[in-house]
């Protein structure tokens, strides 16, 4: 799954790099602790092309009477994307990237305490997230939201936790976008071994209050898994 998550590019680049026309209401960055039902920044398609907008993190089904009247969808399964009915208009129809500098990730030790890890691309540049989006509410409470999509992990990832954000690489943005016509399932796969490397990182980041480039730096854990620190 991914649960949280952290963006540092300046929106301007994040336009320019997805190609997108930025809209006016963009999330504030750098942001080191993205939280579910936040605003996060989402590249979506459009008749006149590709926008970079602001969606509320966390899927609200139409049938939802209020934004908690079920479950917080922040994450939605590859494995199942096209057959859950909270979803499976929204795969054939709204996908979307989410642009992350990293995301977080825990294990938990013998004595119930858990250490966050952070991953991030090896080259240092920017994460796309395969998402999913979906308008929600009446004219006067409308709503934007997103899920982000997942995958069983790959054998790197695994170590630290059996699932992991579906990352997109920029030869793919378009079919996922639905911009090259079909084709988008097959794009549902893990990412490759090695794209991502991760580090621990201060627990401070178990609460979803905390904030600061601090966040993502390297953290010395006891039960760091062996040769996988990068």
């Amino acid at each position: 799954m991914c649960g949280r998550f952290a963006i540092t590019m300046p929106s301007d680049a994040m336009a320019q790099l997805f190609f997108a026309q930025p809209s006016n209401d963009l999330p504030k960055v750098p942001n080191y602790n993205v939280c579910p039902t936040n605003p996060v920044h989402v590249v979506q398609c459009g008749e006149s092309g590709r926008r970079l907008v602001s969606m509320r993190w966390g899927f609200l089904p139409h049938w939802y009477g209020s934004p908690s009247d079920g479950p917080l969808l922040t994450n939605a399964r590859a494995e199942t994307l096209a057959q859950k009915p909270a979803f499976a208009e929204a795969c054939r129809q709204r996908r979307c990237l989410v642009p992350a500098s990293g995301f977080f990730e825990w294990t938990k030790a013998d004595d119930g305490s858990r250490q966050p890890w952070y991953f991030q691309r090896r080259d240092g540049g920017i994460l796309a997230f395969a998402a999913i989006w979906q308008n929600w509410g009446g004219e006067t409470e409308a709503i934007q939201t997103c899920a982000i999509v997942t995958t069983a992990a790959n054998e790197h990832v695994a170590a630290v936790h059996h699932r992991m954000p579906l990352v997109l690489e920029p030869d793919v943005w378009a079919k996922w976008l639905g911009e090259e016509g079909h084709g988008a399932a097959s794009l549902m796969q893990p990412a490759a071994e090695d794209i991502l490397r991760y580090h621990p990182v201060d627990p401070q980041v178990n609460s979803n209050r905390a904030e600061g480039e601090s966040l993502i730096e390297p953290f010395h854990a006891a039960d760091t898994p062996p040769g996988r620190l990068l």
